[in-house]
């Protein structure tokens, strides 16, 4: 008779899917390096298939890691579930693992999460904030369980509902000619220079999408990866930028930078991101309901 998967197995499997080494496997499941390795081994023997690639001295999941991750996330999910089955606020316990894109991070979160903490008294939450493309792949491989994001994703693995929306604007130093508070048209920012946010920042899509197609020529002057780094170079001049007026609004206030008034609608939606096959637990569910309801202050 087979043996049966365990539930250690898998929390094994889906800690080496998420470090891609034994060695860090084992020390975020305080277990020996031996004590991993043999029980991803006897995991693959009783599966009877291979559920990693050995790339360089790393693991790299494949494609029987894949069918396999889903189902392993949704049994160590439910296990949680069944400890807390009989507590009087079983629907909030356990631990929310939430990624959130830059604007959404620094500017929503903070308060969206005070206000669910407030309301259920549930306070196991951790909060990973870094760009659209980056927060997208970690929900693909299953290591966070929703994703607030201002850049609208297509994946074909996730599903997306707008829970906010926001509004950008274009901002220059507060000395620049064009700083005078009248309409501006987007043919006057022919040949300007222009601070954007890195590759798979909701930001820079928002401009690469809505601004930079009505500007015949326009260049990059820097590629940055922090609001407040370029705050500081348009406020020394050293280029346009396009950014959300909740990242923006403190340092136009202070006046270190000025938001220059166009004829363009720059309203863009936040969206709230889950895996399609992840397996959504009552904390999940209740708190993907809290942020669809939420309302920004």
């Amino acid at each position: 008779m087979k043996p049966h998967i365990s539930l250690k197995q898998l929390k094994v499997f889906v800690a080496v899917t998420q470090h891609h080494t034994l060695t860090s496997a084992s020390e975020t499941l305080f277990l020996s390096k031996a004590a991993v390795s043999m029980s991803l081994s006897e995991l693959e023997k009783q599966i009877g298939h291979a559920l990693f690639d050995r790339v360089n001295n790393r693991l790299a999941i494949n494609q029987e890691g894949q069918k396999l991750l889903p189902l392993a996330d949704e049994l160590l999910s439910r296990s949680r579930d069944i400890e807390s089955l009989f507590s009087d606020e079983q629907s909030y316990r356990g631990q929310l693992r939430i990624g959130a894109s830059d604007t959404v991070g620094n500017q929503l979160a903070p308060f969206l999460l005070s206000d669910f903490r407030q309301q259920h008294q549930h306070k196991a939450q951790q909060l990973f904030i870094s760009n659209t493309a980056l927060i997208c792949q970690k929900l693909i491989d299953y290591e966070l369980d929703i994703g607030l994001v201002e850049g609208k994703t297509l994946h074909p693995e996730l599903n997306s509902t707008q829970f906010s929306e926001d509004e950008m604007c274009i901002v220059s130093a507060v000395n620049h000619p064009l700083a005078a508070g009248n309409l501006i048209d987007l043919s006057q920012f022919e040949n300007s220079d222009w601070i954007l946010r890195e590759p798979g920042s909701g930001t820079r899509e928002f401009f690469l999408r809505t601004v930079a197609p009505r500007i015949e020529v326009w260049h990059e002057a820097f590629e940055l990866n922090t609001t407040e780094a370029i705050i500081n170079c348009v406020s020394a001049g050293l280029g346009f930028a396009c950014l959300s007026k909740l990242a923006a609004q403190t340092a136009i206030n202070d006046g270190r930078i000025t938001e220059l008034p166009v004829a363009l609608d720059m309203k863009r939606r936040f969206w709230v991101l889950v895996h399609k096959e992840k397996y959504q637990s009552p904390l999940l569910k209740n708190f993907i309901d809290f942020c669809q309801a939420w309302n920004k202050r």
